[in-house]
């Protein structure tokens, strides 16, 4: 069957383009920022195109009107991307909307300009939180607007067959005529360990010990962490997730150059090669990809991909949906934050009194004010005190959403070469 086309947005070192690619659809473009990654998108995708036309890759800030004009690619079958993760990050401050590297709100509102038949966005499990209940109410909502049914779901790489847990919170909107079509992939049976995948990449230059280790080795990996350009060199994340490397043999403080040799000892075990990491984030041999730039880079480009088999699972499922085939669903239920949706539908001030009636929730004074706080940090609130009681009204959204005289402007030229 033809090709469904796709655009990519802060596309990385392709693990989503290849996955959706797998899945069918052929990239028509491809932004990325930063410079390495966007030149092992290009030769990649040409060594990969067959009969297909040549992608064009850009390599620039995917905001940037001079990079490239949403508005000329209106009715494309796919938007995909998988903006940035710091934002929304359990590790990091989760500042959310007012962080400079937030485009995900940014991305939604593209998709009243380009219209295209599927939106899907990926990013870090922080997004899935409480602390951002309004955040994802006020995309769901936005998407109803332009006619778009938009659902959340968690999902972990290991359901996938890629040998680490990696949870990924990923949003999949169609239009209406296509949204009943969509149903979410199914697990595909259980993940392989980390002894199994990296055992010949252990033994290839005749380390003696490669089998014992795969042996301990007898589990699915961390979520491998990529960091970003803010944080130092490759190394295999935080101080649990480096525990939980050394019960299996794995010395996580850095990355190898190359695989052990005959006769090496280790007092934790040997560490991991880029080449192992990227098979632990579902790259496989066989399909060829290959990584530019020095070793770090290739690290952060390996770790902050999307696994190639779960954008596939997830491709095909959007692209069954985009064909009308199966058989069709009853649409989710979407996900409801009561007291944003009190304010927001109210459009004045509000009392607690009236906030509790309208949500329907039972709220002390230091839960609601709680609830209020968190909203806070991505919308405006106006707060008025009077001699009894407070009340409380919703004002504008504070993420970046193509704004000429937004802040994230300054932010991003300040930060730029620190973002990633």
């Amino acid at each position: 069957m033809p090709a469904l086309e796709a655009i990519e947005l802060c596309a990385g070192a392709g693990g989503q383009v290849l996955g959706l690619e797998l899945a069918g659809f052929h990239h028509r473009l491809a932004i990325e920022l930063d410079q390495n990654a966007a030149n092992t998108l290009s030769e990649n995708l040409e060594a990969r195109r067959g009969l297909l036309p040549s992608t064009i890759v850009q390599c620039g800030d995917v905001a940037d009107p001079e990079v490239w004009k949403p508005s000329d690619h209106e009715g494309i079958d796919l938007l995909a991307g998988g903006v940035p993760c710091p934002p929304f990050s359990i590790a990091g401050k989760q500042l959310g909307a007012s962080d400079e590297r937030d485009l995900f709100a940014w991305a939604v509102e593209q998709v009243q300009f380009m219209r295209p038949r599927a939106l899907l966005l990926e990013n870090v499990r922080g997004l899935s939180m409480p602390r951002f209940t309004g955040y994802r109410q006020h995309v769901l909502d936005r998407l109803q607007e332009f006619g778009y049914v938009g659902e959340w779901r968690l999902l972990h790489a290991s359901d996938f067959g890629v040998p680490q847990l990696r949870p990924r919170f990923v949003l999949v909107a169609l239009q209406e005529e296509c949204a009943p079509y969509f149903h979410w992939p199914e697990p595909v049976g259980e993940a392989p360990t980390v002894g199994e995948t990296l055992i010949d990449l252990m033994a290839a230059n005749g380390w003696e010990g490669a089998e014992d280790w795969a042996e301990r080795a007898k589990k699915i990996a961390p979520t491998i962490v990529g960091g970003s350009k803010k944080h130092g060199g490759a190394d295999l994340g935080p101080t649990r997730a480096k525990r939980a490397w050394a019960e299996m043999g794995v010395d996580a403080l850095g990355v190898a150059d190359h695989g052990p040799a005959a006769g090496d000892t280790f007092e934790i075990g040997p560490k991991l090669t880029c080449d192992m990491v990227a098979r632990l984030q579902g790259w496989r041999d066989e399909w060829g990809w290959q990584f530019t730039g020095r070793k770090t880079s290739v690290y952060r480009q390996i770790g902050n991909a999307f696994p190639p088999p779960v954008a596939r699972a997830v491709g095909q499922a959007i692209s069954r949906a985009l064909r009308h085939v199966g058989k069709p669903r009853e649409r989710e239920v979407p996900e409801q934050d009561p007291i944003y949706r009190a304010l927001r539908d109210h459009g004045d001030f509000m009392t607690a009194a009236q906030l509790t009636r309208a949500s329907k929730l039972h709220l002390d004074a230091p839960e609601l004010e709680h609830r209020i706080s968190l909203l806070s940090r991505d919308f405006e609130i106006e707060i008025r005190n009077g001699a009894n009681t407070t009340a409380y009204r919703l004002g504008q959204f504070k993420a970046f959403l193509g704004q000429d005289d937004h802040e994230r402007h300054e932010r991003f030229l300040q930060y730029r070469a620190r973002i990633s």
